[in-house]
């Protein structure tokens, strides 16, 4: 089983109607805790499964960066989307969500230390073992860093990608964003990350707040973010990328042009 290829989109209900309209579509991302294995597909996201349209299951509640060990259920409840969808892969994020019984509602960083790539190590070895297929992990942007880091973000991440053996979820909004409010050069992260192993990258839009850039995820990209997908293929193309646009969406003219936009700056086929 291959994973996705092309230009993807972020499956959304309330945008249903757009996606099934994309000629061109190979992918989609669908939030995995949005769907319940129990019941049958939403019909627009099935008829993409009929159509051929590889559908990957993008977690958000795992919390593999926790020092508790990740839920079984919540592992099992992945499992079963990514059969339900019949994905070639899932994803989740280098982050934590809990801790002590109590929920965030919110991505949280880790420190960049030892201690937490043990403990996400431990974590996606507990997931993988119960994952009917591979797993990419997801850097996320994070407006500050712990004051006991003891590597830098590429030693950190390559570190985990070694010993666990999974993919890459490169999101390069986050790796601008990230770069962006440290007051660091984006392109040395792509330098220095092993991008052979990535599965797929996500590309979204973001503002400035407060003198902070958000990855927001519902604003247009910033040209500077399409020309940072410009060196990330210059250096090696990934054989997939996916618009994340979680709402306040503009109107289908707008939303095409930013797919066409991406792939232009990927040098990748359009799908509108």
């Amino acid at each position: 089983m291959t994973g996705p290829t092309g230009v993807g989109i972020g499956w959304r209900p309330e945008i249903a109607g757009f996606v099934a309209d994309l000629p061109g579509l190979r992918f989609v991302e669908v939030v995995a805790e949005s769907l319940a294995p129990a019941r049958a597909l939403p019909a627009s996201l099935a008829q993409l499964r009929e159509r051929g349209v590889t559908v990957v299951p993008h977690g958000v509640r795992l919390s593999l960066g926790g020092a508790e060990p990740v839920d079984p259920a919540r592992v099992a409840h992945l499992a079963a989307v990514a059969e339900l969808v019949a994905a070639p892969l899932v994803s989740e994020h280098i982050a934590f969500v809990r801790a002590g019984g109590m929920e965030a509602g919110h991505l949280l960083p880790l420190p960049r230390s030892r201690a937490a790539i043990d403990a996400v190590c431990a974590n996606v070895a507990r997931a993988q073992a119960e994952l009917p297929v591979p797993i990419a992990l997801e850097p996320i942007a994070a407006l500050f860093d712990w004051p006991d880091d003891e590597l830098d973000e590429a030693q950190f991440l390559t570190e985990i990608l070694d010993r666990t053996g999974a993919l890459l979820l490169l999101d390069v909004a986050n790796v601008y964003a990230n770069a962006r409010n440290r007051g660091t050069d984006p392109r040395d992260l792509l330098d220095r990350l092993p991008l052979e192993r990535i599965g797929y990258v996500h590309v979204a839009g973001g503002a400035e707040h407060g003198g902070f850039y958000h990855d927001t995820h519902t604003d247009p990209m910033p040209t500077a973010v399409l020309d940072l997908v410009g060196e990330l293929c210059a250096r090696r193309r990934p054989p997939a990328l996916l618009l994340e646009r979680d709402g306040d969406y503009p109107p289908a003219p707008a939303l095409r042009a930013e797919l066409d936009a991406l792939a232009a700056a990927a040098g990748l086929p359009v799908v509108t």
